[in-house]
This record gives structure tokens, sequence and C-alpha cells, in this order.
């Protein structure tokens, strides 16, 4: 009769599941302060430093986060308790998609130069003139750092320019085309050029372009120049802004 009435104590008793909720607490406080850290800043809530202070210690709890979900899992496993094992499970599996973008910039930042500032023309290298006033209040130079030369052309060296063959009109209607597809806000555009910013999605930060054409006897060259404001290092986005639009815009006018 007793037997009927009580039921039998789960193995493990309440361990299984007040590590699975340890787990899932951590979790939580570690995306609030690696998501909050960009929003902070980008709102002027917090200085850079402190935002990037923000993103390791989010990226540390994280990744205690993710020691307690394997602990709970094999807590779990072994007192035969499925729900805390999927707890653990969806908690570990989440800590690796949430450190993955930390990790990856990490990891660029070993592999690319310490530079902020790319062009497609070192000798002669694209001038910012309507936002040389934005980037004058701001850490970074205005003009482009000549010392970056050798670094660039080493990490960059396949970078250049391109030439179209259509005519100047032609070709800065599709770059005005181009930066509104990207969603660049523009400054300034004149016959043969461009200046605009890019902001980026996370931090905020403020990336300066100016796109300059020359007219060639067989067509249109496109020079173009991408500076951050600030930073030591872009990890390697200026570069990649610069080949992806090139690339969208080569697809336009070939339309």
């Amino acid at each position: 009769m007793a037997s009927s009435i009580f039921k039998p104590r789960p193995r493990g008793g309440a361990w299984p599941i007040v590590v699975a909720w340890l787990g899932f607490v951590l979790l939580i406080v570690a995306g609030v302060l690696m998501a909050g850290s960009g929003t902070a800043y980008r709102w002027d809530w917090v200085s850079l430093g402190t935002s990037f202070s923000m993103l390791r210690q989010g990226a540390h709890i994280a990744a205690a986060a993710g020691a307690v979900g394997l602990v709970a899992v094999i807590i779990a496993a072994f007192c035969r308790r499925p729900r805390p094992l999927l707890a653990g499970l969806i908690t570990s599996t989440a800590v690796v998609a949430m450190v993955a973008l930390p990790a990856h910039m990490m990891q660029r930042a070993q592999t690319v130069p310490p530079i902020h500032d790319i062009t497609t023309d070192l000798e002669n290298p694209p001038t910012f003139e309507a936002l040389a006033e934005a980037r004058d209040a701001a850490p970074n130079a205005v003009a482009y750092p000549q010392r970056f030369a050798d670094q660039q052309q080493a990490a960059y060296g396949r970078l250049k320019a391109i030439k179209l063959p259509l005519s100047m009109e032609d070709v800065m209607a599709a770059v005005e085309a181009t930066v509104d597809a990207q969603g660049w806000e523009i400054a300034t555009v004149s016959d043969s050029k461009l200046e605009a910013t890019a902001t980026t999605r996370w931090f905020g930060f403020k990336d300066d372009v100016v796109i300059r054409l020359t007219e060639k006897d067989d067509g249109v060259r496109v020079d173009m120049r991408s500076a951050s404001r600030i930073g030591q290092s872009d990890l390697g986005t200026n570069a990649a802004r610069i080949q992806d639009f090139l690339m969208a815009l080569s697809d336009r006018a070939a339309q």
C-alpha cells in the first residue's frame, strides 16, 4: 500500500536539475553581457574599453556555462534523467554558437596586420574631403598612413582597382546604386567622387569610404579607400568591404 502512495525518489535527487539550471543561468548572464557590450557602446552608455571588458567577461562566463552544461549532461546521463540531460545539451550547444563570433575575431586579429586604412591605390590614395572634419575629430588620421602600405601589400596584395568599359556617368550611377544597396550613408557625390560612411551593426563603428573615378582610354578606373575612425586594427573589415563592393559594382555594371 505504501509503495502505491509514495513515489520513488528520482536518481540523483535534485542535483541534475540544480546543475542544469546553474548552467542555464550562467548562459543568460553571458548572453546579456556579450550582446549588451555592443549596444551599450553604440548608445554611448559605456566607453569602448568598458564594452570590450563586458565582451571578455561574457565570453568567460559563457565558457563556465558550457563547462557546467557538460557536467549536467554527465550527471543526468548517469542518473538517467532525460530532462536535465536535454537542458545540459542545449546549454552547451548555445555556448558554442555564442562564442563563435568572438573566437573568430580573435583568430582574425592574429592573421591580419594591425592596420585600419585600406586603399586600392597605394601611391595616390583617394582623399577624404566632405568627411575630413568628422575624421579629424576621430582618433585615426584623415590621410592614408603611408607606413601601412607595406603591410597592406603583404596581406592584401590582390586588392586592386577595377576598370569598367562604361562612361563616367554610367559608372557613377552604378556606384551610387551599389552604395545604396550596402546601406551606407552618402556624405557627398560628384561626377568623379563619392564619399560615404558605413556603420557596423554590433558596435556601431563608423568606417568612412571614398570612391574615385578616373576616365581612361579604355573605360573608367574605379579606386576605393575604406578607413576606420577608431581602432588600430580593423580585423580585415576594410579590405573585405572594398573587395565585396568592387565585385558587386562589377556585377551591376555588367547587367
